[in-house]
């Protein structure tokens, strides 16, 4: 089985080197580039046609539902996982209103990603364990 390709999409450095840490640990997933904001997430999904991408709600530039919107246009093949910080309801089903495929909050993420990213590329959709939909 294929390593599974991921973009990670944050402007925090603290924050991707621990997803770089999380992700050293599994051997079923490779992080294949990073961003720092919106515009540079749409021009790296279109440069490395990535299997899954990580998507910070908060970016400089363009945030993470806007550029999400964008990626849609031109890449509908790349899964999307919202992670974020923010646990407000209208900000989640905008996430997946725009294409994310899953929402993980930054504090479930270390025992949530794994079975999100696995569940969004098997094609499910994923909600962190601290969040409800209603």
């Amino acid at each position: 089985m294929a390593l599974a390709e991921i973009l990670v999409v944050d402007d925090s450095f603290q924050w991707r080197g621990i997803v770089s840490q999380l992700f050293n640990t599994k051997n079923c997933y490779k992080i294949i580039g990073v961003a720092e904001n919106g515009l540079e997430a749409i021009h790296k999904v279109a440069e490395l046609r990535p299997d899954l991408i990580l998507m910070d709600i908060n970016l400089p530039q363009l945030n993470g539902i806007e550029a999400t919107r964008q990626i849609r246009k031109s890449n509908a093949d790349s899964k999307i996982v919202f992670v974020s910080m923010l646990a407000d309801s209208a900000i989640v089903e905008a996430a997946f209103e725009v294409g994310g495929s899953g929402y993980i909050l930054k504090h479930d993420f270390s025992q949530d990603f794994c079975i999100g990213i696995k569940a969004v590329l098997e094609g499910r959709q994923f909600l962190s364990r601290s969040l409800t939909r209603d």
